[in-house]
C-alpha cells in the first residue's frame, strides 16, 4: 500500500478539506462524516492503486534494488493475492466516499486511481520520459477529493492545489531518480535521469521546482490565502529552490538525496501553512 507515499497524499487531502470547511462551514455531524470518509476512503483509494501498481510492475520490481523487497518479489504474497487486494480496496474506497462524503469526491478518487494504474503504470511509465510529468496528475487529485468532500464542487483554490502538486511531482521524483538511475536503466524504464544527461535532468528539476513555487504563490494572489501562508510559501520555496539549484550546480548524490528529502518536507509544511493561515484568518 506504500504507506509513506500514502501519508503525504492523505495530508494534502486533509489540508484541502479543512481549508474548504473553513470557507464553507457545515453542521458538525456532516463535517465529521466528510472528514472520516475522506481519510478512510482516500487511504483505500491510495492503497488500492499502490497494490495494483505492485501487481503490474512485478516484472521490473524484481530487478530494481529500490523495489525488490516488495511482497511479490520476495514471495510474501502471490500476484493473485495482490491483485484481489488492490481491486477490493479500490472498490471499497468508492463505496466509503459515496456513503460518507459526496459523489464528486468519490468520482475524483476513482479517476485518480484509474489514472495512476492505467494511464501511468500501464502506459506512460514504460513509454516516455514524460511519464512522471503526466502521471503526476494522479498524485495531485487527493486535495481535490478533500475539497469536494466538503463542497461537492470545484473552485479556483482547489485547482491551484492541484497545480502545485502536479509541478512538484517531477522535481520530487527526479531527485530520487538521480540516485537510482541504474535501477531504471536495468528495468528499461525511461525515467528522465536514466535516459538523458545528468545535467539536463538536474536542470529540469530546477525548472519544475520554480514552477511549483510560482504556483504556490498564486494562492495568495488569488485571495485564497493570507499573509501567514505567504511568508511560509516564500521561505519554503526559497529553500526548495536553493536545494535544486545546488543539486544542478554541483551534481552530487548527497545533494540529490537532500533535495528529495526536503521536497517531502516542503510539500507537507506548505499544506500545513494553509491550515494555520485559514484557522488564524
Amino acid at each position: 500500500m506504500k504507506p509513506r507515499v500514502m501519508s503525504l497524499l492523505l495530508f494534502t487531502t486533509l489540508a484541502a478539506l479543512l481549508v474548504a470547511a473553513r470557507e464553507h462551514p457545515l453542521p458538525a455531524l456532516t463535517f465529521w462524516r466528510a472528514l472520516i470518509g475522506a481519510m478512510v476512503g482516500g487511504a483505500m483509494a491510495s492503497g488500492g492503486a499502490a497494490a495494483l501498481n505492485c501487481y503490474i510492475d512485478r516484472d521490473i520490481d524484481v530487478v530494481m534494488a529500490r523495489t525488490r523487497r516488495r511482497p511479490i518479489p520476495v514471495g510474501t504474497l502471490s500476484p493473485r493475492q495482490v491483485l484481489i487486494f488492490g481491486l477490493v480496496l479500490s472498490v471499497l474506497s468508492v463505496a466509503v466516499l459515496v456513503a460518507l462524503t459526496t459523489p464528486l469526491a468519490a468520482l475524483l478518487a476513482l479517476a485518480g486511481n484509474l489514472f495512476y494504474v492505467v494511464v501511468y503504470t500501464m502506459w506512460l511509465k514504460r513509454s516516455t520520459t514524460q511519464n512522471i510529468v503526466i502521471g503526476g496528475v494522479a498524485g495531485a487529485i487527493p486535495p481535490l477529493v478533500g475539497w469536494t468532500a466538503i463542497t461537492n464542487n470545484l473552485a479556483l483554490p482547489a485547482f491551484l492545489l492541484f497545480v502545485i502538486i502536479t509541478y512538484w511531482t517531477p522535481a520530487h521524483f527526479w531527485s530520487l531518480a538521480l540516485l537510482v538511475h541504474g535501477d531504471y536503466s536495468r528495468a528499461q524504464v525511461p525515467m528522465l535521469p536514466s535516459v538523458t544527461t545528468r545535467s539536463h535532468a538536474r536542470w529540469q528539476i530546477v525548472t519544475y521546482s520554480l514552477l511549483t513555487v510560482i504556483a504556490s504563490l498564486l494562492l495568495y494572489s488569488a485571495g485564497a490565502m493570507g499573509w501567514i501562508y505567504l511568508i511560509a510559501a516564500l521561505l519554503l520555496g526559497a529553500g526548495f529552490l536553493a536545494f535544486t539549484i545546488a543539486t544542478y550546480r554541483f551534481g552530487t548524490a548527497r545533494l540529490a538525496r537532500r533535495t528529495f528529502l526536503y521536497s517531502n518536507v516542503y510539500l507537507a509544511a506548505l499544506f500545513a501553512a494553509m491550515i494555520v493561515d485559514r484557522l488564524v484568518s
